[in-house]
């Protein structure tokens, strides 16, 4: 029986997804990191058990109809925990916040600017005094009634939305408007209404043309269909929509992403004429402080907007407000954020950057006696920036915290007080801990993929640098922080770009060089939009044929999309089983072997292999489906089997497994090639997309590019393909990457991990910091002649990772 101050937390029997009846004891009041390759079970353990059994118990002191009204994760396959402390979870969250969540909302430093400039800010003579609310553009006191707080109107015109205006309306005149049934309904309500819409759309009446385009109004009429031979169309009653009506209610509601880029195509945006973009009301932007409005200190990155507080007047009301701001402003670019302003928007900063955010607010919080439990702290960080990444980290375990952190970059782990190694290796081949003790004793374990390279002497082998066969320039390029730069990428060979957070990097390559790249893609035959790209001029872009772009976000939004779905492997084994001698006998199609459709799914829980079961005052839970006990499917779809499996045990079998048992045919073949090449063997090919990492949505979207076939000269971009990988698992990577590079492609990666610009052919290094006083190009060339430059926050790093500093 341990005390109730035992300075251990003590996990027993923890079996949450691979882990295999895992017993470890950690030390509180230290900072602890749990390492192992990718799906080896280290989060499983950290948030998925740790974690998850300290929100379960501060759950159950709440009152259950409250709980009820609570997002839960449920209880933790765990025998026992004891000595846990409340805990605080940091994780990288994989959604997009709102557009009206910014740095501002995020930390809560907007409520500390606009409480200084409802107390303290200088009036216009007669003004009346304004609450903080009117200086928020969320609340209907503050907003701009123009924008409604956006400080962006949009709208369209006639050349956006029919492009093509020697087009009929029945030949699709009107590009704005949607396609399929939708689309042909529109244009038979418009003939229905006397529009003729087989004359060229130059040729109609100018006030028919605004008309049909612009109107308000929504007449309804009886729809005559023209029959189809074989098919009956029956009158019907059709409401007509304008194509700005359309194109505006389809970008303002629409939850499709898809559908809201394809409106966002016949929209222009600019600042809204009335607040010119602030978001405020009059009477809030005629309030001043230091002689400049809470828009103008909002747009001042932090490290600017410190200053101007710094160097501000004022009474003792604006000392002890000012005061309280500057000592949280000094948190956040203590992580290296110091180059965002309070009004960037939540969507534009990357997971690790919110993350960093969020810690920051930790940091004033003043709690103790917690574990936080972070999800890899140092993602999307530079390596001049861990350091102060770790002195925050102690600081927050000298106040009386443990601090556990899940982590990849060595630099972190060398620092641990305690280390959790997890493995050996992913999946079913992993789940067991390894080493509990001090980063030291990782060395005497042999079979941990980790130890290599904690303390491995000597950088890793240099690969010879490969000649480009060709230039692709962007001249002048100005967007966001990047301002009238000249850039050169190299073909057919391999690209880091690197440089400290926010100096540019994903603008560069994800913003800019993209859309350089899709636009001569999406019209093989002429030059891109250049200015549209956001550079002044292209050369070279002829020798591109496609482009392929791998980012980090989820394959699939319900854990109906899968590993399977997402890749074309579950056609070709849906196939298999309708080929089947039963399957054939009774007439099963392939459709049958699908859980997401009626016919073959379990009716009983949809397809899902669970049900939501209500449990009155407490909140719902999720049980295995009493009838088919989570296989999804009904018992006569499951009497088909293809070699002694059923369609549900096949779609349990891990890509390893699967790689065996559908050798002979080769789609499958393929499909789970290129997904053991990229380190996903130990993934279930009907993972759910809800359960995989960022990093494996990209290696199975990698994978799923891989095995298609070539055509034509690719660039590959990639933005920090290492993120969430373990240093082993970075090294599967680089081997297909560079694979594509030796096949005569380009890639191009955004990229922190030292390890992979030393084996990099060309390096562009921006900086020489973030924000503002980034966005140039410092050095560019071999990695070598980068590391030499001596010029930039990246060159001794890199110098390091070379063996040459």
């Amino acid at each position: 029986m341990h005390s109730p101050h035992d300075p251990y937390v003590r996990v027993r029997g923890a079996r949450e997804h691979n882990l295999q009846d895992v017993s470890v004891d950690i030390p509180r009041d230290t900072l602890t990191v749990f390492t192992g390759v990718s799906g080896s079970g280290k989060s499983s353990l950290a948030f998925g058990t740790i974690y998850a059994e300290a929100q379960r118990r501060y759950f159950e002191s709440v009152a259950p109809y409250a709980r009820r009204l609570i997002h839960q994760v449920g209880a933790p396959a765990v025998g026992e925990v004891t000595g846990l402390p409340p805990a605080v979870s940091l994780e990288q969250r994989r959604s997009a916040p709102g557009a009206r969540s910014s740095v501002g909302t995020v930390t809560t430093l907007s409520n500390s600017l606009r409480m200084l400039f409802s107390r303290a800010g200088d009036y216009p003579a007669g003004a009346e005094r304004l609450d903080s609310d009117a200086f928020s553009p969320n609340t209907a006191a503050g907003a701009c009634p123009e924008c409604h707080g956006l400080g962006r109107v949009h709208r369209t015109s006639e050349e956006l939305l029919v492009p093509d205006p020697s087009l009929s309306i029945r030949d699709g005149a009107i590009a704005a408007w949607p396609g399929a049934w939708q689309g042909k309904n529109l244009r038979d309500v418009l003939d229905a209404l006397g529009y003729d819409i087989d004359r060229p759309w130059r040729d109609l009446d100018a006030g028919d043309r605004e008309w049909i385009l612009f109107t308000d109004e929504r007449p309804v009429v009886t729809v005559h269909p023209v029959r189809d031979a074989g098919r009956i169309q029956r009158p019907y009653q059709g409401t007509y929509m304008s194509a700005r009506r359309y194109v505006m209610h389809t970008f303002a509601d629409s939850r499709s992403r898809t559908l809201r880029a394809r409106a966002e195509r016949f929209l222009t945006s600019a600042p809204c004429s009335v607040c010119g973009g602030s978001r405020l009301r009059p009477e809030a932007m005629a309030v001043t402080f230091a002689g400049r409005t809470i828009a103008g200190l909002a747009a001042l990155p932090l490290g600017s907007l410190a200053e101007v507080l710094r160097a501000a007047g004022g009474g003792e009301t604006a000392r002890v407000l000012t005061t309280e701001l500057l000592a949280r402003i000094d948190t956040v670019t203590e992580l290296g954020l110091g180059y965002l302003s309070l009004d960037r928007t939540a969507p534009t900063l990357s997971s690790g950057e919110l993350q960093r955010l969020r810690l920051a607010t930790q940091l004033r919080s003043g709690l103790f006696g917690v574990v936080y439990v972070l999800d890899e702290p140092s993602a999307g960080l530079h390596p001049a920036d861990t350091e102060s990444l770790l002195t925050v980290l102690g600081r927050l375990k000298r106040a009386g915290n443990s601090v556990f952190v899940v982590e990849h970059q060595m630099d972190v782990v060398r620092r641990a007080d305690w280390l959790v190694d997890v493995g050996p290796l992913a999946g079913e081949h992993g789940g067991r801990v390894l080493h509990s003790g001090p980063p030291a004793g990782l060395a005497d374990v042999a079979e941990s993929a980790t130890r290599r390279f904690l303390f491995e002497d000597g950088p890793a082998p240099v690969r010879p640098v490969r000649t480009p066969s060709g230039w692709l320039g962007l001249n002048g390029v100005n967007r966001h922080n990047v301002r009238d730069v000249d850039v050169a990428f190299p073909l057919g060979v391999f690209t880091a770009v690197t440089g400290v957070s926010g100096s540019g990097k994903s603008t560069l390559v994800g913003q800019v060089l993209a859309g350089v790249l899709a636009g001569r893609q999406s019209a093989a035959d002429r030059v891109p939009d250049a200015p549209a790209a956001g550079c002044a001029s292209v050369e070279g872009v002829e020798a591109v044929d496609r482009l392929v772009q791998v980012d980090q976000k989820p394959i699939g939004r319900t854990p109906r999309s899968n590993l399977a779905t997402y890749t074309g492997l579950f056609d070709v084994v849906r196939k298999l089983f309708a080929g089947t001698d039963t399957a054939r006998e009774r007439g099963y199609r392939a459709g049958r072997f699908s859980f997401n459709v009626a016919g073959g799914r379990c009716e009983t829980c949809q397809g899902e292999g669970f049900v939501s079961v209500e449990l009155l005052f407490l909140p719902s839970t999720y049980a295995p489906c009493p009838d088919c006990h989570g296989a999804r499917y009904n018992p006569r779809t499951l009497e088909v089997t293809l070699r002694g499996l059923d369609i549900a045990q096949v779609l349990d079998l891990t890509v390893e497994s699967a790689a065996g048992f559908l050798a002979g045919t080769p789609a499958a073949e393929r499909s789970l090639r290129t997904l053991l090449d990229v380190g996903l063997g130990y993934l279930r090919l009907g993972q759910p997309a809800t359960e995989l990492s960022g990093g494996e949505a990209q290696r199975i979207k990698l994978a799923a590019e891989l095995q298609r076939a070539r055509r034509g000269h690719t660039v590959y971009l990639l933005d920090e393909p290492t993120t969430g990988l373990h240093p082993a698992d970075v090294e599967v990577l680089m081997r297909q990457l560079h694979g594509l590079v030796d096949a005569g492609d380009t890639v191009v990666v955004v990229e922190h991990d030292m390890a992979v610009v030393a084996g990099a052919d060309h390096v562009i290094d921006l900086g020489p910091g973030g924000g503002d006083r980034g966005g140039r190009i410092v050095a560019a060339g071999t990695p070598a002649e980068v590391a030499r430059a001596d010029v930039g926050r990246t060159a001794p790093f890199l110098r390091a990772a070379l063996g040459s500093g």
